[in-house]
């Protein structure tokens, strides 16, 4: 089973190698990792990928919480989520109609183009994992030339507040 984890740890230096260092010797592998500042320049979070089962789970969230740095560990994927993937990809795109194609199937994965040359086109799309796997699908004929994605981030939804007891619900 694939779990998303999120670690809010503390912004020093070393962390990201000390937490991804113990989890290796332990065995754990890391299918994704995302790494960046939060709202609070102190803390970063630390969004990973790790396929297992329930005892794998819990273990990888014991031994992340041992760590001094480590503030928090919550297991995302275990609630209603949001999570996306970000690749830029570069492809061969030369003028005419393959480049319109292109672009066409950029527009339907509700991509951007973000960097045009004489013979090949820079591609950024977003979304969820299957979305940016089946892009890529689609570009392979064109002749992918270099592609860079990153790790896995991702957010637990909001949830409305429920109204109060006796109260009608709100029509605003």
């Amino acid at each position: 089973m694939r779990h998303v984890l999120s670690a809010l740890v503390q912004n020093v230096p070393g962390v990201l190698a000390h937490i991804s260092g113990m989890l290796a010797s332990r065995g754990y592998n890391i299918d994704s990792l995302a790494v960046g500042e939060t709202e609070d320049p102190q803390l970063s979070r630390m969004t990973f990928v790790v396929v297992g089962d329930d005892r794998v789970l819990e273990q990888v969230r014991k031994q992340l919480e041992k760590i001094v740095t480590v503030v928090r560990v919550d297991d995302i994927s275990a609630q209603e989520h949001v999570e996306r993937d970000m690749m830029l990809l570069r492809i061969q795109a030369p003028a005419g109609g393959k480049r319109t194609e292109i672009k066409e199937l950029v527009e339907v994965f509700r991509g951007r183009i973000v960097d045009v040359g004489e013979e090949q086109v820079m591609i950024e799309i977003s979304g969820r994992e299957r979305k940016i796997e089946a892009f890529i699908d689609r570009m392979r004929p064109f002749g992918i030339v270099e592609l860079v994605r990153t790790g896995r981030i991702a957010m637990v939804r909001s949830h409305p507040d429920p109204p109060a007891p006796g109260s009608a619900p709100s029509t605003t």
